[in-house]
């Protein structure tokens, strides 16, 4: 018999088993990265994390015979809703056995839930901050992911489709060779944008500077997604939970800013591939994951361009060109060989024909479902 419980996130017991339970999955696939267990349980912390300062969620667990088969995040996120004007929920870090009635056990519990709350369409998987990976993996399962990327077994996309999900976008990911030449006309469209619009970019030596950037940064993302569907507002408490993870894994060297007199106008976001040695780590720092970690900054020749933003008022107008130059150029002079770009709305058509123009094969695809909860 398959029960569904919701996870007392204040336990040690019911924490351990949320977290361990994917270990146990994916023990045998040489693909998988896990998550850094540190930032697993920073999620369940409903003190700490500040998704939970504006919005709730629910943990559940599916068990069989004692043993945990399955396990499901439900989010309402108010700051989206509030937004949009809908009353949607979404849902993450779906896990199970290859065995259907434990994924429909797990979302009979996660429709019910949302009918309590009022909310009409469940919608996912998307996680609890914007730089969480979203979608679930439906073609590509042939690579290692890019790093904090969503990776799961085909079958889920069969329980997914058999509960009555139905598309409502895909995001694309694909390969780029650091050897692809840089198109000569898209040199010669970021030179005509910097001397037309006295747009610059600027060099960063250390972790410190980009520190100091953050505020500025956040506030570019804040103008330029707004049109994105899965778009909500970054929290100043939620920057500086992103930005301590991106700053752990970043290199300041391939930070990409564009500035226009003294505030950026666009931002593309690059960072060394080290899920190779996660992998090897656990996702554990202690007592030897530090070291795994860099020793792989230092060795990798990947890296993952996940993220490119300008605002509204500047697009049309070769911010993208130079970001594209600039990052080529400084991809060229360094030992990086492999570049993953990651996750662009397949209803973003201009940027998937100018990443194809710069030699990017997409052969990725994560789809976000939605269902209808009113009649589940």
């Amino acid at each position: 018999m398959i029960t569904v419980r919701a996870l007392d996130t204040n336990r040690r017991r019911d924490r351990r088993a949320w977290i361990e339970l994917p270990y146990r999955l994916y023990a045998n696939d040489p693909l998988w990265v896990p998550p850094m267990v540190a930032e697993a349980q920073m999620q369940l912390d409903r003190r700490r994390h500040p998704f939970f300062q504006h919005s709730e969620a629910v943990f559940f667990l599916a068990e069989q015979d004692g043993q945990v088969v399955g396990r499901l995040a439900v989010l309402e996120n108010r700051l989206y809703n509030a937004r949009t004007g809908a009353r949607r929920a979404f849902f993450t870090h779906f896990e199970t056995v290859e065995d259907f009635a434990v994924a429909a056990a797990l979302f009979e519990a996660a429709f019910a839930w949302c009918r309590r709350r009022q909310l009409d369409t469940l919608v996912g998987p998307k996680g609890f901050l914007t730089a969480d990976g979203m979608g679930l993996l439906v073609e590509g399962f042939q690579r290692r992911p890019a790093l904090g990327i969503p990776y799961n077994p085909p079958f889920y996309h069969d329980f997914i489709r058999q509960l009555g999900f139905e598309r409502e976008t895909d995001f694309l990911s694909g390969y780029l060779s650091a050897d692809h030449p840089l198109p000569e006309r898209l040199v010669r469209i970021a030179e005509r944008a910097k001397q037309r619009y006295g747009f610059r970019v600027e060099r960063y030596r250390s972790k410190r500077a980009l520190r100091r950037l953050v505020p500025l940064v956040v506030a570019v993302y804040n103008e330029a997604f707004t049109e994105n569907w899965e778009y909500v507002p970054i929290t100043p408490a939620e920057a500086k939970v992103i930005a301590e993870r991106l700053l752990a894994i970043i290199r300041p060297e391939l930070v990409q800013l564009v500035w226009k007199d003294e505030r950026p106008v666009g931002f593309l976001l690059c960072y060394p591939d080290i899920s190779a040695a996660i992998q090897r780590t656990g996702g554990r720092l202690w007592p030897c994951g530090w070291f795994h970690l860099w020793r792989e900054f230092g060795r990798t020749e990947w890296v993952n361009l996940n993220g490119i933003g300008i605002v509204p008022a500047y697009r049309g107008r070769g911010v993208d060109a130079i970001l594209f130059v600039e990052l080529a150029r400084t991809i060229k002079g360094s030992r990086y060989q492999h570049a993953l770009v990651v996750q662009i709305d397949e209803g973003n058509s201009k940027m998937q024909l100018e990443m194809a123009a710069l030699g990017v094969t997409f052969d990725t695809r994560h789809r976000i479902f939605r269902r209808s909860v009113a009649h589940a």
